[in-house]
């Protein structure tokens, strides 16, 4: 997976900074969002969830400087999958987290959300769950 990923970089990076700019509002509308959608993953998460926040917010921020990168980007992802599987996120859990994540991104981007954007931020999350969930499947050596 050496090859840049299939869409464009600069503007997941220019959304991402204005989405971004709302801090932890982004991440507290993103788990409210996803707790309504799923509230079986609620118990997954701690009580208190300002740690969880700034985790979510550090994830996405470092996903997004590297999603250009795939050297970087991959073996991040790949730590990262194992880590959640460790955690009891499994394959089905994935898709209402990027629905949730979409609706965030949606809701913060404003007037500036479109399907151009749509589009990009549905094809880097798929690589990003795909990354995960085969990182996850893997034996522990």
């Amino acid at each position: 997976m050496g090859e840049v990923l299939p869409m464009d970089a600069r503007k997941l990076k220019d959304n991402f900074a204005l989405v971004g700019a709302n801090g932890v509002d982004v991440a507290e509308y993103f788990y409210a969002d996803l707790f309504a959608r799923e509230p079986r993953l609620r118990s997954m998460f701690p009580a208190a969830m300002a740690k969880q926040h700034e985790v979510l917010l550090a994830a996405l921020s470092q996903i997004v400087s590297s999603v250009d990168d795939p050297d970087a980007l991959v073996p991040f992802l790949r730590d990262l999958g194992r880590r959640h599987h460790g955690f009891g996120v499994a394959a089905d859990h994935y898709a209402p987290v990027g629905a949730s994540l979409l609706a965030t991104l949606a809701h913060f981007s404003g007037p500036a959300w479109n399907a151009d954007l749509e589009r990009d931020w549905t094809a880097a999350y798929g690589v990003v769950a795909q990354v995960m969930t085969e990182a996850a499947a893997e034996p522990v050596s």
